[in-house]
């Protein structure tokens, strides 16, 4: 069917109005409809610690995030209930960034313990997947389609810190060192380029991420004049949303560096983010001062989100 035109004449003014006929692609035409990049609270502020972090969504849809209630927890906020203690973690150890290997394992950054532990969904058990002794705290996790792990690990009192790959049989290698306070990380969804955040410095760089795992042609890919850095995930497009932490905000950028919109929250301090739904465009976000998560749709799905669905064809 053809689209109709109108013609609305006036005194002093001829507008044109096109009236589709309805037809054509669901996901390019339905975000008109959305309140996308909108935020809203998603669980009461207050149901976790300023501590809150790690956000992970698994294939069933749960969102997890740290220090539910109290310290040293997972929490867990299923897509249809309330959220409730998944798993304490041991004594000494302290979760931060989360993420999920290929066969559904939950993988967590442990700064205290300097570890990476692994939890298995179905028991709870937790064990220690990695341990670093020179680690200094590792912050943040981002995965590669094969399963290999790249945590940042910052030394706050220094303003300094590192980047290490974790390999699948638990094997840790330091990447480099010498950096700026490093923290979001992420894999781009070509999973040939890795990103990596300085927190004080306001800096993120890009690296070519080969096939075993290294990195090379460190360059630049935006820096900031203001205001904190933290956590940071990518879009199927390739596209960074960077948490600004004390600014109360997240920033969407490019694949080229260029910033494209900054999404207002109700809370100042997000520490990280990550998405989910069932459509793969549903972000959340960790919110310190408030001690909650706030939510806003998006118009194209996580890179983490599509990575699922490829593992599970």
């Amino acid at each position: 069917m053809a689209p109709r035109i109108l013609l609305v004449l006036g005194p002093l003014l001829i507008g044109v109005f096109l009236f589709g006929c309805g037809e054509g692609n669901s996901e390019s035409s339905s975000p008109s409809a959305e309140n996308l990049f909108e935020s809203r609270t998603m669980v009461p502020p207050g149901s976790f610690t300023s501590g809150i972090e790690g956000p992970a969504v698994d294939a069933e849809g749960n969102l997890y995030a740290v220090d539910y209630k109290r310290n040293r927890t997972i929490g867990v906020v299923p897509p249809d209930g309330e959220a409730s203690v998944f798993v304490d973690l041991p004594e000494g150890s302290r979760g931060n960034g989360i993420r999920f290997d290929s066969e559904g394992t939950m993988l967590v950054a442990d700064y205290t313990g300097h570890n990476v532990l692994a939890i298995d969904p179905s028991t709870r058990e937790v064990r220690v997947y990695a341990h670093e002794s020179r680690m200094n705290q590792p912050n943040d996790l981002a995965i590669g389609a094969n399963d290999r792990l790249y945590a940042s690990d910052p030394n706050w009192s220094e303003s300094t810190g590192q980047i290490w790959r974790v390999d699948r049989d638990g094997d840790t290698t330091l990447l480099e060192a010498g950096m700026g306070t490093t923290n979001g990380i992420e894999v781009g969804p070509d999973n040939e380029t890795l990103y990596v955040n300085e927190s004080v410095q306001r800096n993120v760089w890009a690296y070519d991420l080969s096939e075993n795992g290294s990195i090379s042609d460190k360059r630049l890919f935006i820096e900031f004049s203001s205001h904190g850095l933290d956590g940071m995930r990518a879009d199927m497009d390739g596209n960074l949303y960077i948490t600004r932490h004390g600014k109360g905000s997240v920033v969407k950028v490019s694949p080229d560096g260029k910033v494209l919109r900054e999404i207002d929250l109700a809370g100042k301090n997000p520490t990280n983010i990550a998405f989910g739904g069932e459509e793969g465009r549903q972000a959340y976000v960790t919110v310190a001062d408030r001690g909650t998560i706030e939510t806003f749709r998006v118009d194209r799905p996580g890179r983490s989100w599509r990575l699922r669905r490829e593992r599970r064809k």
